[in-house]
């Protein structure tokens, strides 16, 4: 992970052409290589989120990163997000907080997920936050002021999404 000294606001990161994968953290540039194993579980947690919305009760909208701004001096990107209504196609990025926020651990960038940016998007009325380590092959859960953990063996599940239920086990793969 690198930082850039200089301090910007969101508008002004924004404004600038910064690569992806790229976040602003209280004012300062945070770059993120994810490698393999990263982006792997990324895709096995949205398949299973986008396979569980794709029904005809509407289930909301289940994407890859985008942009959010959950205070003046940062913009994140979660890995996958989750929200209950269907998002406008006309916007670029979304005018509101996901309900449900997956971040999957990168070397670079976990201590901010654990710390700063979980704090960020439980105080911006995100309902739920899984951190998906997958050094420990586990999930961290954090609903508005319960955390608790689920092992390799446990099943996946939430009141925000009714019927989905996911193996952690068959989500992070031993290595």
């Amino acid at each position: 992970m690198s930082t850039v000294a200089e301090r910007l606001t969101a508008d002004e990161f924004l404004a600038r052409d910064y690569p992806r994968r790229t976040e602003l953290i209280d004012g300062m540039v945070v770059f993120n290589q994810p490698g393999y194993p990263h982006q792997h579980v990324c895709g096995l947690i949205l398949f299973e989120l986008m396979t569980w919305t794709g029904t005809p009760q509407g289930r909301g909208t289940a994407v890859m990163p985008l942009n959010l701004v959950p205070a003046d001096d940062t913009v994140v990107s979660p890995d996958i997000l989750w929200f209950a209504r269907e998002l406008s196609m006309d916007e670029p990025r979304p005018s509101r907080m996901p309900d449900l926020v997956v971040e999957v651990r990168s070397e670079s960038t976990w201590r901010y997920d654990v710390g700063r940016k979980r704090e960020l998007y439980l105080r911006n009325s995100v309902k739920e936050v899984w951190l998906v380590d997958t050094a420990s092959r586990s999930i961290l859960i954090y609903r508005a002021e319960q955390a608790w953990e689920l092992s390799a063996q446990a099943k996946l599940t939430s009141p925000l999404l009714p019927g989905f239920a996911a193996s952690v086990g068959e989500l992070i793969p031993a290595a």
